[in-house]
């Protein structure tokens, strides 16, 4: 019997129960918001598979009203969200919403997520976590992709998500952030350029890591639409060079380069089309860019984790064509090569074998800079791998460079077998074999150089005090059990001795290491004759053979005065010396120089001298302490090693002034012998940084000679630089806002700062490279250039900060004379200085900005007066950051009318600018003046300024009366009626111009007529541009000057400008026609009249003051034939006559 199974029936479909209005008057916000929780539970528990969306229809399109989506409370919002989210989820793939709704949906959603989403501890943060994670699991985030403005969306998207992915939020937020992103990338027709900058802006960040949200969330949405983003990653990295190829500045290069390299570190999948890219470039003729992508590709091969080898085989072209870098024609290429391969040497076998063969033959590069360059890289190394990964004829190669010609290269090469053997002497005190064989040779190659080439002897003497046989220092329970902690440990010294001298192959090696000793110095040595005579002078109290001693004194003091750096020093010495007739003095001294004296000895009689020699004459001190320590210094540094804490208590006691500056000076003589004795404790740094700012000249002078030669210089040094800095910023703002406190040292703190700081020129380094470029970044800036910029704003605020006293002008007028050579001699005290380029820059631009704000006080503008033009002239600087600055520190000044009037001509200088952003700026605060002043203002400081501009032109630099000159100088006035010129304005600028012609020059007769020759220029443009807009220009009374003073050229020119393109042709069929055949004028025609008037034929007929000229130049024959009635009827004929000749544009000279 067959068994017969009944089928079950599908499931029917589950229909939404809610039924409430969302829309409608009376609902509050409580009650609004309850329904909306009420809907969110119930569409969240809907299956998509089951729902009936037929019963959505009513809630959909209520969520989407105006009163719900731009609701003003958050919670309201939050929830609709989330529903809309869920409806979009049941309903996908096919979303219940057109096009308009689905883009205001989404911006809905952004807004939520952006707005709301503060952290896990916000309001309503369930909500939006439901709605992200709706958006990354359902995927209805992809309907963006199907709009028609999904590019601005996806922008948006992009924008709002990595700003809110800087937020302190939940792994798993992120998470759906990523998996939104990635949705968007992949499902997106065309990919918005924005959003590929937006991407790479997270891996440009100083600060970005891993750990970082913002820099993971984009390495996640590279990885994980890689097969997307490849193809536009090329297209970004290609437009970016090929656009910025011909520009000298390769920032963005650079930085586009630094971005490769921090994508491949994260996202090496992304470069796939990018590295032959680099290739290219590697062969380039471009100089700076083959060093830029040399050193670039140098990291990448040597980056961690094998990335560097995973390169090299997925890409072995371009090692390939990196290792040729090696014989790169170019000695800078070669030697940035060089700098990229110590990384390399801790690579794989795969990589460090032929970067081994490539640094041998670097070693003997023609040029000694890569030569050098090589012998730091192993100077560079670490022992674990010098000692596994570079071979042992590797080094002996770098010794064979002690010998070399360059002493640069002899330098590196001993520095670097000095260190590795220093990093080693452990292990070859220990008896490890590998550290014998690979570093034991050293001393005893290097000591055979020394009887081979005796130049390098001091080379290899600062190698065994500093490397080979360093003094012993303190001991510690590793090194000798029989030490107490704190003592020297002689045995240990000994020991190392021996084991150097073990592993020489002979005895002359041997007898070589013995002569760097101080055993064979003949004694007494100088400075003890000096301490003998010193005794024998007893304080200018001598007993017996006054001459002999006085002689001998005299002597020794001459013989040590060229061991100071300022040989004046030494006859002084003799000079405070007489003052004196302690013997205990002496006698702590000659302990002192005495090499038998130990170290305990030595520290103790030294702070004792330095007590009793401030008790005997404090003005001593300072020079006996210099003798001192630049014998210990010089001769024996080291004897101070194990007594750095005795020193470090000396800077301390602050009671005793001259024990500090000993001990200062103690402490930077042995430091300069070895950076390793540095205290390193944060207390002692700290004082001796403040010595450096605020302890007396001397202390300062130590200070930071202890600083220069610590172990971290460069931080220590920058922050007292920065320091030093900011006491002139202090100064400056001392100047201005308390003149009563600055006053008191005015004189010598002014005086320094011209005389010692900014009279001082500030060449371009020797070695740094030339080139055109006139401006340094802020960031850039030296901080010599820095101190000099304050210091001029010391000199500014000094002047305003004194502006309302009687001698105000007194005390500024050596301000504005310095501040006007400046921009005399383009930003330098001294024409022709060959100051560096972006020094004089910041300095001109300074002065300019200097005279602009002294500008706002009245007796200084009249002071400033005569410079104005040099002022002006600014707003013309080669330098388009000069430009740029200057024009917008005088915008605000001239909007807030703190400068005087006519300063407001300057930004009609820009019209020649290059650069279409100075241009722009300068139409936009005329155009805001014009716009938005009231009357009287925009009269007094624009139309009332036209003479002003005319009369700056004809004493421009640049003017000339010859036409092409003159072109030039005719663009000025067409930027100014362009911008000013309208129906109301161009009757008064008529005027202007025309009373240009009626006033004199107080310079020059030559500067008089360029004003006539401008003034006139400027009424032919005005009337013709008159012309072209239908303007009127109206009657000004006062007579016209009749001398013409333009060519007929220009004329023609001036003309052609603005005449309409029929008359044009008309014209140049005239001119073709007159070239063919010479003709001669036609007598006019009588048109019947007994009579004929002549009349002078003028430019334009457009202008009532031209037709009084008109009249005046009839003649009065014509009117005596004529009745009296005859008479008006003919000058109201003349007169419809001339008015006709107005709407022609054509007019002759």
């Amino acid at each position: 019997m067959v068994v017969q199974t009944r089928h079950l029936a599908a499931p029917s479909p589950t229909k939404l129960v809610f039924r409430d209005k969302l829309v409608g008057k009376g609902l509050s916000t409580d009650v609004l918001i309850k329904k909306l929780q009420t809907l969110h539970r119930e569409l969240a528990d809907l299956d998509q598979e089951l729902v009936d969306v037929t019963s959505l229809n009513t809630v959909q399109k209520d969520l989407i009203s105006s009163s719900i989506l731009l609701h003003k409370d958050r919670g309201v919002k939050a929830y609709a969200a989330c529903c809309l989210a869920d409806i979009l989820g049941l309903t996908a793939p096919n979303a219940p919403y057109t096009q308009g709704e689905l883009r205001d949906i989404f911006q809905f959603f952004f807004r939520q997520l952006t707005n709301g989403l503060k952290g896990s501890d916000c309001p309503y943060y369930a909500e939006y976590f439901h709605l992200l994670e709706s958006l990354a699991t359902v995927k209805s985030v992809v309907l963006v992709c199907d709009l028609q403005n999904a590019d601005e969306l996806m922008v948006e998207a992009f924008r709002d998500f990595f700003q809110l992915i800087r937020r302190d939020l939940p792994k798993k937020v992120e998470m759906f952030l990523a998996e939104i992103l990635v949705a968007l990338l992949d499902e997106c027709q065309t990919l918005p350029s924005e959003v590929l900058e937006t991407i790479m802006a997270q891996f440009m960040d100083k600060n970005a890591r891993l750990d970082q949200p913002a820099y993971l969330l984009a390495v996640q949405v590279c990885n994980g639409s890689a097969d997307k983003l490849t193809r536009h990653v090329s297209q970004y990295f290609t437009e970016i060079i090929v656009a910025e190829r011909s520009d000298d500045d390769l920032t963005e290069i650079r930085t586009a380069h630094t971005l490769i390299q921090r994508l491949y570190a994260s996202c090496p999948t992304l470069l796939t089309t990018v590295i032959p890219q680099l290739e290219e470039e590697l062969q380039a003729e471009d100089l700076p860019l083959r060093l830029l992508v040399t050193q670039v590709l140098g990291e990448m091969f040597a980056a961690d984790k094998g990335a560097g080898l995973d390169l090299k085989r997925q890409h072995p072209n371009a090692w390939t064509v990196w290792m040729k870098r090696k014989n790169d024609k170019a000695p800078q290429v070669r030697l940035k090569f060089v700098e990229a391969t110590r990384a390399l040497l801790s690579c794989p076998a795969e990589l460090r074998d032929e970067v081994e063969d490539a640094l041998s033959l670097k070693l003997l590069d023609p040029d000694d800079k890569v030569r050098a360059a090589t012998c730091r890289v192993y100077a560079g190394l670490d022992y674990e791998t010098a000692l596994h990964h570079v071979k042992s004829q590797q080094l002996r190669d770098v010794a064979g460079r002690v010998a070399d010609k360059k002493i640069p290269v002899r330098v590196e090469a001993v520095r670097a077998l000095g260190k590795l053997y220093s990093l080693a002497y452990p292990e070859i005190e220990n008896k490890d074999t590998a550290a014998i064989m690979q570093f034991a040779w050293i001393p005893n190659e290097l000591l055979q150089h020394v009887g081979k080439h005796s130049e390098i002897r001091p080379l290899i003497d600062d190698l065994i005090a500093d490397y080979i046989l360093p003094l012993p220092s303190s001991s510690t329970p590793s090194t000798s059990k029989n030490t107490a902690a704190g003592e020297v440990d002689e045995m240990a010294w000994t020991d190392r001795l021996l084991t150097v001298m073990a592993y020489l192959d002979d005895e002359s090696t041997v007898n070589t290491l013995l002569s760097f000793t101080s055993l064979h110095r003949a004694r007494p040595m100088i400075f003890e004759h000096f301490l003998d005579a010193c005794i024998a002078n007893n304080g200018g109290v001598i007993d017996e053979n006054e001459d002999a001693v006085i002689a001998k004194l005299n002597a020794v003091v001459k013989y040590m005065s060229g061991m100071f750096p300022d040989p004046h020093k030494g006859p002084r010495i003799y000079w405070l010396l007489r003052s004196t007739t302690s013997s205990g003095l002496y006698k702590l001294l000659k302990t002192c120089l005495d090499l038998q004296t130990d170290l305990k000895g030595l520290v103790k009689a030294t702070n004792e001298f330095s007590k009793r020699i401030e008790s005997v004459s404090s003005s001593i001190a300072p020079t006996m302490n210099l003798v001192l320590l630049t014998y210990i210094s010089k001769n024996q540094p080291a004897l101070y090693k194990s007594h750095i804490a005795e020193l470090t208590k000396g800077i301390a006691d602050e009671k005793h002034s001259k024990v500090v500056e000993v001990a200062l000076q103690a402490l930077a003589a042995v430091v300069r012998w070895d950076k390793s004795l540095a205290p390193t404790d944060r207390r002692t740094l700290e004082r001796i940084k403040r010595l450096a700012l605020e302890g007396t000249p001397r202390e300062a002078k130590f200070a930071a000679r202890f600083l220069a030669f610590s172990k971290d210089k460069d931080v220590a040094c920058m922050e007292v630089v920065e320091g030093l800095v900011a006491h002139v910023v202090v100064l400056a703002q001392f100047a201005r806002f308390a003149p009563d406190a600055f006053e008191h040292k005015s004189d010598v703190l002014t005086a320094y700062l011209v005389k010692q700081l900014l009279m001082i020129p500030t060449h371009r380094l020797d070695d740094a490279m030339e080139t055109d470029e006139e401006w340094a970044d802020e960031s850039e800036i030296s901080d010599n250039l820095r101190a000099k910029i304050l210091a001029l704003k010391v000199c500014r605020n000094r002047s305003l900060a004194h502006a309302e006293k009687e001698n105000a002008l007194e005390i500024a007028t050596p301000v504005l004379k310095m501040l006007a050579t400046l921009l005399d001699n383009s930003g330098s005290f001294i024409a022709d200085s060959g100051e560096d380029p972006k020094v004089m820059s910041r300095m001109r631009l300074q002065a300019a900005i200097s005279l602009l704000h002294l500008s706002t006080v009245p007796a200084y503008a009249k002071a400033i007066t005569p410079r104005f033009l040099k002022l002006a002239l600014v707003v013309q600087d080669t330098c388009f950051d000069v430009r740029m600055t200057f024009l917008k520190k005088l915008v605000p000044l001239a909007m807030q009318q703190k400068v005087p009037t006519y300063y407001n001509v300057i930004p009609f200088l820009t019209v020649h600018d290059p650069e279409t952003e100075i241009k722009s700026y300068a139409k936009s605060y005329v155009q805001g003046v014009m716009r938005r002043g009231p009357t009287a203002k925009r009269i007094e400081q624009l139309e009332m300024m036209f003479i002003r501009l005319l009369h700056l032109l004809a004493h421009h630099p640049d003017f000339s009366s010859t036409q092409e000159e003159m072109l030039d100088i005719a663009k000025y006035i067409q930027f100014y009626l362009s911008q000013v010129a309208n129906a109301d304005t161009i009757s008064l600028l008529y005027h202007l111009a025309l009373k240009g012609k009626t006033v004199r020059d107080a310079e020059s007769q030559q500067h008089t007529e360029n004003l006539y020759i401008i003034s006139e220029l400027a009424q032919e443009l005005i009337k013709l541009w008159g012309h072209n807009q239908s303007f009127n220009i109206a009657t000004y009374p006062g007579k016209i000057v009749k001398t013409v003073y333009l060519s007929d050229e220009m004329l023609a020119w001036v003309k052609g400008q603005y005449a309409p393109t029929k008359e044009k042709k008309e014209k140049e069929k005239k001119e073709r026609a007159e070239r063919a055949v010479a003709k001669r004028k036609a007598p006019p025609k009588t048109n019947g009249n007994p009579t004929t008037k002549r009349r002078r034929k003028r430019h334009s007929g457009r202008s009532d003051d031209d037709e009084e000229s008109y009249e005046d130049d009839e003649p009065s024959g014509a009117e005596e034939k004529l009745g009296r009635g005859q008479r008006s009827r003919a000058k109201r004929k003349q007169a419809r006559a001339a008015r006709k000749k107005l709407s022609s544009p054509v007019s002759e000279g």
